[in-house]
């Protein structure tokens, strides 16, 4: 029989890398706390240990996405020229870089209803994320009267694009031979915006 891994005091690690594996190869309804336990290599009421249930495994695999999501955005900003334009842009490559890499988790950090502020952790990976779209924004003049107009469209144009993507549409119809179009990229759909 073989022995099952040691993770030297970093299961939790462990098993949020697990569930992040499941849900990309199997989708969200795969995820089971005995799936992820399997998978990590370790007792099925381990996860029993670091997690509340199915909902606190969710909360933790939300925050660690939130996270990697953030990082996405930031290292593409850091690769971009500095002008504001550039740098919108590339935060918004990152965030459909994101949902590209990781459908599952993107899935699990927009769609899933894990209550609104349920986690301390979780709401500030979140606002992490958000803050970053926030800063790239900010240099341009509203859109609308309305404060945070401009963040508001871009945010939904990013998503809607994201969401595209994740679910297989390019944007372009094509007979079914026809070799599949290239998505589009941000800047292909970004309107001019006036500098504040």
């Amino acid at each position: 029989m073989a022995k099952k891994p040691h993770h030297h005091g970093n299961l939790r690690a462990a098993l949020i890398q697990a569930g992040i594996a499941i849900i990309e190869a199997e989708g969200l309804g795969a995820l089971t706390l005995r799936k992820v336990a399997a998978r990590a290599g370790v007792s099925h009421a381990a996860p029993a240990h670091h997690f509340a249930g199915l909902a606190g495994l969710n909360i933790a695999l939300a925050t660690q996405g939130w996270q990697l999501f953030t990082a996405e955005m930031e290292a593409h900003r850091q690769m971009a020229a500095p002008e504001p334009r550039a740098q919108l842009v590339a935060i918004c490559e990152g965030y459909l870089a994101f949902a590209d890499k990781h459908p599952g988790l993107f899935t699990l950090i927009f769609n899933t209803n894990l209550g609104p502020y349920c986690d301390e952790g979780l709401n500030a990976a979140s606002d992490a994320a958000y803050h970053v779209l926030q800063a790239a924004c900010a240099p341009f003049a509203p859109v609308s009267p309305r404060p945070g107009s401009t963040e508001a469209m871009i945010w939904a144009l990013v998503h809607g694009l994201a969401c595209l993507r994740v679910g297989g549409h390019t944007g372009a119809n094509a007979p079914p031979e026809a070799p599949k179009p290239a998505p589009y990229r941000f800047d292909e759909i970004l309107p001019p915006l006036r500098l504040k």
